[in-house]
């Protein structure tokens, strides 16, 4: 112990990386200080000198989370030459990247009555990834003249609303069921924002 205490990174990295496997498992409410303390071997000293308290690490986990879900993205999104192929292939990396193993604790968190506002609000916050990324898909659609020169903040928040509002259904149908739904939304809201049809 006392030699992993001088690399601080590595005692940040094992810490997360078990307090994602036991929100995961136990959720949010569950799950205490003294839980990661156990399973990373680090103290509970070091859990809140480098995280400060459970409700600012898993915060951190989220944003993480949302992070690689915006990196996978960005990794798909170069495999599609149109932006309604981008709309489609969106709505499919949105419904297969919905159910994160922290999605139920972080519904936990946002629910309970002793969370801080602060940390709520930069849950809510990380909603601002996802919009952007739908937002720069319409951009890239209106400036290539795919589709109108319309209101592109109302298309965004309809477009994040639809995918995400399909995505509850996830909680009782398997993804590959809901596939022809999620592309069935794109073609519809495509029927309205496309030059020349689709």
């Amino acid at each position: 112990m006392s030699k992993r205490r001088y690399d601080s990174e590595k005692a940040k990295v094992e810490i997360m990386e078990h307090a994602v496997s036991l929100f995961s498992q136990k959720g949010y409410n569950q799950t205490s200080v003294g839980d990661i303390s156990t399973a990373s071997g680090y103290s509970k000293g070091h859990i809140y000198y480098h995280f400060e308290n459970k409700e600012k690490l898993f915060v951190l986990l989220a944003q993480q989370t949302m992070q690689d879900w915006h990196s996978k993205w960005l990794e798909k999104e170069i495999t599609y030459s149109t932006a309604t192929e981008k709309l489609y292939g969106m709505a499919m990396h949105v419904l297969y990247h919905y159910q994160t193993p922290l999605l139920r604790s972080g519904q936990e968190l946002a629910a309970n009555p002793k969370s801080s506002p602060e940390s709520i609000q930069q849950l809510f916050n990380l909603a601002v990834v996802p919009m952007g990324a739908y937002r720069a898909i319409l951009q890239e659609g209106i400036d290539r003249e795919e589709f109108f020169n319309g209101n592109i903040d109302e298309w965004t928040i309809l477009i994040g609303t639809w995918l995400g509002g399909l995505c509850q259904l996830t909680n009782t149908q398997e993804p590959k069921e809901l596939e022809p739904l999620f592309q069935q939304a794109i073609t519809i809201f495509l029927k309205e924002i496309k030059k020349g049809g689709i």
